[in-house]
């Protein structure tokens, strides 16, 4: 079946306003979640072709985030789309006024390749619940989970309704050409620009969840024991293939000798070895390649090592970097960890507000003059204070960028809201209403209109 047919099938069968009644959501949602258990070692096996994930690391980072999505729309969906009761104002009493979440259409969600499947099917969830038919178009880098995502839906779901479309580079370019009422992507800023535009072309609203440089500030009034822990699992997560991961430390000068000391020890205790369970391989030799590019041999204080059939780089951390250094112009993406230091908290905070504002930004300290300053003056997408990505686990906060690294934001109440119209409606009574506001005008009604504002 042609994706052109599939768009105007779904398009079709939104109009039917099947997918507006509450059953109709939550029987899909259940299906869904019933594949996904059923079908989990399908899922291991193809994630695990693709570059090396194991079971315990697809569970955690992948499965139990679509679960848990599912779940939380199932319980809360009947609150989510009650209409909401909101005050009127004086001018237009006697009345109510009520919001409605109204689904948008027909959405197109562009999945990423570094978590195939939370990246793909957590957005699919949220549309889902909120009452639109999708078209999920899978990254074709991951291409085993890709066929894997398309099997277990496209064999389960009818088309008209959720549909898993294949391919690469031209097939989404097709894609693009079609009018959707929203496109979800994520990935790269690069890719994101011309997703902006593509989608500009049929005044398509956009959900862009990018990327960037996420710092970490580690002080001197740190507990430097549990940073060093959360900051190398945070990095060395799926081999440093995560959007939120730490991309670079900035370290307090005072402090650099015993805080390198304990990142390397960690490193050593967490052993990420070849084949390990705990360590993913790089995707594919393109980003291998470009990763051990970044790699300057007379800056290595930790690790370096790697092996190019088996797509391995040992986590590997770089002392003595300077902000023009190659590895400090665009995002790493990978398990390289490059130090900064820093005299001046102030100053160094005053340096990031100049740069690009990351999807994350994550501060260790106890100092409270610290936090506070964090998070007022810094702007980026979410971060953690005492952590690193955690806070992607919490369904109450929202998850998204700003500037260039996205806009728009999902999780939870959040997703609800994002693939939702929030439709405005204000019914009136038909008796006991003024003559103020109606012709002939007068000095009189005019004095009045102005005591009531």
């Amino acid at each position: 079946m042609e994706i052109q047919e599939i768009v105007l099938k779904q398009q079709e069968f939104f109009n039917t306003q099947k997918t507006k009644n509450l059953k109709f959501r939550k029987m899909y949602l259940e299906k869904l979640r019933d594949l996904i258990l059923e079908n989990e070692n399908l899922l291991n096996e193809a994630i695990y072709k693709d570059f090396g994930k194991s079971k315990f690391d697809t569970f955690t980072t992948e499965i139990s985030f679509i679960l848990k999505d599912i779940n939380y729309y199932l319980k809360n969906l009947n609150a989510l789309a009650k209409p909401k009761k909101v005050r009127t104002n004086l001018s237009n009493q006697i009345g109510n006024s009520k919001i409605y979440s109204d689904p948008l259409g027909c959405v197109l969600v562009i999945g990423a390749w570094n978590y195939p499947y939370q990246l793909s099917l957590s957005p699919i969830i949220a549309a889902l619940a909120a009452g639109n038919c999708c078209i999920l178009k899978p990254s074709e880098i991951a291409e085993n989970t890709m066929k894997a995502m398309s099997k277990i839906i496209n064999e389960n779901f009818p088309p008209e309704y959720l549909y898993v479309f294949e391919g690469g580079i031209d097939e989404t370019t097709e894609l693009l050409k079609l009018k959707f009422d929203k496109i979800f992507f994520t990935g790269s800023t690069k890719v994101g620009k011309i997703i902006y535009k593509a989608a500009a072309e049929h005044l398509t609203p956009v959900t862009l969840e990018l990327g960037g440089k996420s710092p970490v500030i580690i002080t001197k009034d740190a507990n430097l024991e549990v940073a060093a822990k959360r900051i190398i699992w945070g990095k060395f997560l799926n081999a440093g293939q995560t959007c939120v991961a730490p991309d670079y430390l900035l370290v307090e000068e005072s402090i650099q000798e015993q805080f390198l000391e304990m990142l390397r020890n960690q490193i050593k205790e967490f052993k990420y070895e070849p084949d390990s369970e705990q360590y993913t391989r790089i995707i594919n030799q393109k980003n291998f390649h470009r990763l051990i590019k970044l790699i300057d041999k007379e800056k290595i204080y930790f690790g370096g090592n790697y092996n190019e059939e088996k797509l391995y780089i040992e986590p590997t951390i770089l002392t003595n970097i300077k902000w023009e250094d190659d590895v400090m112009q665009e995002e790493i993406f990978g398990p390289i960890l490059p130090v900064i230091l820093f005299k001046s908290f102030n100053q160094t905070l005053n340096y990031l507000i100049e740069l690009e504002k990351p999807l994350s930004a994550y501060l260790f300290t106890n100092n409270s003059e610290e936090k506070e300053a964090f998070t007022q003056k810094l702007s980026f997408g979410g971060g953690c204070i005492n952590d690193v990505v955690m806070h992607l686990g919490n369904d109450n906060l929202p998850f998204g960028g700003v500037g260039n690294s996205g806009m728009g934001n999902y999780h939870g109440k959040f997703g609800f809201e994002t693939f939702s119209h929030q439709k405005p409606v204000l019914e009136k009574a038909t008796w006991g209403e003024p003559n103020i506001k109606y012709p002939p005008y007068s000095e009189k009604k005019l004095s009045w209109i102005k005591k009531l504002l």
